[in-house]
């Protein structure tokens, strides 16, 4: 048999990390907690704010886009439909004008 071989029931002492981790236990949990809380609520902060600017830069952009598009439009439209108005009511009145000119000379 090979003395060189591993033995999976040594386990290896990592002292360098133990002695890392000593000088851990001396840290102030929960003031590492309330900064690492504070840290985390800043940066999302941060980062809502910057997605929150840039949803609102593209919906504004979006919606000048369709006003562009659709304005043309709703002008002809609304300019027609007025000047049909118009052109029903002078005839109305040129109507009701031509109507009152026969009352007076039948009589």
């Amino acid at each position: 048999m090979n003395h060189d071989s591993h033995d999976p029931r040594d386990i290896p002492i990592l002292t360098e990390e133990a002695e890392k981790n000593a000088s851990l236990a001396s840290i102030d949990v929960k003031a590492v907690h309330a900064a690492l809380v504070t840290e985390t609520l800043n940066l999302a902060d941060s980062l809502l704010h910057r997605a929150a600017k840039d949803i609102e830069a593209a919906l504004f952009e979006r919606v000048f886009d369709q006003l562009r598009a659709q304005l043309p439009e709703l002008v002809d439209r609304v300019l027609r439909e007025h000047a049909a108005h118009a052109e029903h009511a002078a005839h109305v009145e040129h109507a009701a004008a031509a109507g009152s000119t026969e009352t007076k000379t039948d009589n």
